[in-house]
């Protein structure tokens, strides 16, 4: 395969649109949404007009398209930006509507597709639960069939997406049936907003992504037609472990872009800041932290493309997706964490950029799985 990653002319409109957007919209609105702890209505249409929200889906479901690669454009773009946006992207095409696109049957295209990628409507994937993150073969939450219905008891937490006032849908893992072997078979089940039963709890208060929502659900004695389970009756965990390398190909064009927006503030500051009569930018200590920044966030993107690009291929990228994931949320927090040293008092101050991006990064080795199982994957994948 070619490791030749500059991007086609389509793709280059399409991540100068998405800058634009970033810089002419996102960025003078977005502190004041984060500062209140509101979720960003306006964008998010405005996101759903401009087609982001369907970008990696064909055109017969009122997508784009495009392909993953043109989704990590995007996300990068964006989060250069702002996290909180990006995130409410990423959740809402690789969560929501992606479980749906890969795995539902064409009845449920057809019905939840076209709304979901116009941005009308978002969708959330319920995978985590107080006591089953990493370990989602430990899920608890049940659904057993009654008639010609599920019936859906258990809660999920940290779920993105999933309470705002344009959330359609969540797609919840549930234990379905027991193996032989006693080990829990898990199904997907695809639950509307709305169902009598499916409680959506108050936002979390949160270190960072202030601006998007997350939140925790609970279901009792919820009930859905037998027709809602998505994809094979116990192949869910089979499938939203694919869902998850995807994923965190997204979520590593995420940090990378939250990795530049680093280097962006940091010289932008760095010119403007004097010191000793003179911009800080001009000493060498200010302009060698700047230069590894640069350096990591260009890495970064080499990663996440790469993995991309072997995805759009259809060639194996597990191991690809992982290494990026890995590499690009460490260079987030370490390129986040450095901007604020640069900008000293300031960077501690909410109305700078950095001091979002910081509180922001953390997440990034957390979720969708976290730093430590990455490297577990990337040594299995490896043959250890």
């Amino acid at each position: 395969m070619s490791l030749d990653h500059r991007l086609s002319a389509e793709h280059d409109e399409l991540r100068r649109t998405v800058e634009a957007f970033a810089q002419d919209v996102v960025a003078p609105k977005i502190g004041d949404f984060y500062e209140r702890h509101e979720f960003p209505y306006e964008i998010v249409r405005e996101m759903g007009r401009m087609g982001l929200f369907g970008l990696p889906f064909p055109e017969e479901y009122g997508g784009m398209g495009g392909d993953y690669l043109a989704l990590g454009i995007a996300l990068e773009e964006l989060a250069r930006v702002d996290s909180s946006v990006a995130i409410t992207l990423e959740a809402g095409v690789s969560l929501g509507a992606m479980p749906l696109y890969l795995f539902g049957t064409e009845e449920q295209k057809r019905q939840w597709l076209p709304r979901l990628c116009s941005g009308e409507i978002l969708g959330a994937f319920g995978l985590t639960e107080p006591e089953a993150g990493s370990d989602a073969g430990g899920t608890r939450t049940t659904a057993v069939r009654d008639g010609d219905e599920w019936v859906v008891n258990g809660s999920k937490c940290f779920i993105t997406n999933s309470g705002t006032d344009i959330t359609g849908l969540v797609t919840v893992t549930a234990v379905t049936g027991r193996k032989e072997d006693g080990r829990p078979e898990i199904s997907s089940i695809l639950v509307p907003s709305g169902t009598p039963g499916f409680t959506v709890a108050a936002p979390y208060s949160k270190v960072g992504w202030n601006a998007s929502d997350t939140r925790e659900l609970s279901f009792s004695d919820v009930r859905v037609p037998l027709a809602n389970l998505v994809g094979t009756e116990g192949r869910g965990y089979a499938q939203f472990l694919r869902i998850l390398d995807e994923g965190r190909i997204a979520i590593s064009a995420l940090a990378t872009g939250l990795a530049q927006g680093c280097v962006d503030e940091s010289v932008k500051y760095a010119k403007e800041r004097h010191a000793f009569g003179r911009p800080i930018g001009a000493n060498q200590a200010i302009q060698f932290k700047i230069a590894d920044m640069e350096m990591r966030a260009h890495t970064a993107r080499l990663g996440w493309r790469d993995a991309a690009s072997r995805l759009v291929h259809g060639e194996p990228f597990k191991k690809e997706a992982a290494l990026a994931k890995l590499y690009s949320s460490t260079v987030a927090v370490d390129n986040a964490r450095e901007a604020t040293q640069i900008h000293g008092g300031y960077g501690f101050m909410n109305e700078y950029p950095v001091a979002r991006m910081w509180r922001d990064s953390k997440i990034l080795e957390i979720g969708e799985g976290t730093s430590e199982v990455q490297r577990m994957l990337i040594a299995r994948e490896l043959g250890l």
